[in-house]
């Protein structure tokens, strides 16, 4: 059997309650492809009494990618964008030389008893687009490319697969799936330079090797599995070509660690641009 890791996530508090699971950065892998952050939370009931709000806070040199499985939630940014995320919608903010967003309970829900479940995740941009100007692109559901392969129900959110591609304007080559497989469903690995698998709500086998639920699986270069299935089953790929090693520090990607401080100092003398209508905010934490 080709040589695998598997990375257990680590549980990470968010505040008001709100955990959720990290899979990378981890002590064995820092990143796959260009992924350097993967963050699933829920799924999770919650409430009225429930603070599950982010308050605006800063990102440099990077781009954040949200998919929902459940829930809502409104987005605004500094660059004046205001979107409502909802489940299969792809949400890709760059925010190159530096952006400040917000992530909040809508407010028709606020008084419900909702359900929350889905992934944040973070990539990293080329070096020579670290500095680029901020924006956010909202790709809606329907724009999403769906197809069936083996049974899986299989629906390319970024980048090319099985001779389709996702709209979603990525930076580099990246590779985002989201596959529901029932049992006896099995569809071949597609290609890309680096690969990783996620059971989302149960385990899964590739050729044959059982996954557990909730872990992330990092293929070997060249490793062609078939993923399959013995029941009803959500798996996340991601993937695409490695950017090289990049330094991270709170919310902070850059090549360059001077450019982690600077931003750093940034935030904390209110250099940022502000999120319209926005009071709120999450101070930088210490170093």
């Amino acid at each position: 059997m080709t040589n695998r890791t598997l990375i257990t996530p680590r549980a990470h508090d968010l505040g008001g309650g709100f955990t959720v699971r990290r899979a990378l950065p981890a002590a064995a892998l820092r990143s796959v492809g260009p992924f350097v952050f993967f963050d699933h939370f829920g799924p999770v009931l919650a409430g009225p009494e429930s603070q599950h709000d982010v308050r605006p806070h800063p990102h440099i040199g990077l781009a954040t990618v949200t998919y929902l499985y459940d829930g809502a939630m409104m987005h605004r940014d500094s660059t004046g964008a205001v979107q409502r995320i909802e489940p299969g919608a792809i949400n890709w903010m760059t925010a190159g030389r530096g952006i400040v967003h917000s992530e909040r309970t809508p407010d028709e829900l606020r008084a419900q008893t909702r359900r929350s479940h889905g992934l944040q995740l973070w990539v990293a941009l080329p070096a020579d687009l670290e500095e680029t100007e901020p924006n956010f692109a909202h790709t809606a559901a329907a724009a999403i490319p769906a197809l069936e392969v083996g049974g899986a129900r299989l629906r390319v959110l970024v980048g090319e697969a099985f001779g389709v591609a996702s709209p979603v304007p990525a930076a580099s080559p990246t590779l985002f799936i989201d596959a529901v497989l029932s049992a006896g469903d099995a569809f071949p690995a597609p290609l890309a330079t680096e690969r990783a698998f996620y059971g989302v709500d149960g385990p899964f086998q590739l050729d044959g090797q059982t996954i557990p639920a909730q872990t992330l699986v990092v293929l070997a270069a060249g490793d062609e599995p078939l993923v399959s299935a013995d029941a009803e089953v959500r798996i996340a790929l991601v993937g695409g070509e490695t950017l090289g090693p990049r330094f991270m520090w709170w919310n902070f990607v850059s090549s360059r660690k001077d450019r982690i401080d600077q931003a750093a100092d940034d935030w904390a003398a209110g250099r940022f641009a502000t999120v319209p209508g926005e009071t709120e905010f999450i101070p930088l934490p210490a170093r």
